[in-house]
């Protein structure tokens, strides 16, 4: 199916009548703002990526002093106490 000069001057004609010249004139400026934009936006980019970065600041960080080993006794666990706060009353 191929579109012809005649069905895109309809289409063009009916988008007209349905929103108005100064509604496209108005939609078609806004998209060319947002066009510069984005062709700001990418030069900014460009620049930025071409400038040399400054290396991330140092952040010096304090290791706590080492935990005591405690020497190992035995490897059986401990006798459960008689009498505690679980013992189901």
């Amino acid at each position: 199916m191929n579109i012809g000069p005649w069905q895109l001057l309809i289409v063009a004609l009916v988008i007209l009548v349905l929103f108005g010249r100064g509604r496209i004139s108005e939609m078609m400026g806004d998209f060319g703002k947002g066009i510069k934009s984005f062709k700001k936006g990418m030069t900014d980019e460009e620049s930025a990526q071409e400038k040399p970065a400054a290396p991330p600041p140092q952040i010096s960080q304090q290791t706590p002093p080492p935990a005591e080993s405690k020497p190992a006794t035995s490897s059986a666990p401990a006798p459960a106490e008689s009498g505690s706060a679980h013992s189901g009353n």
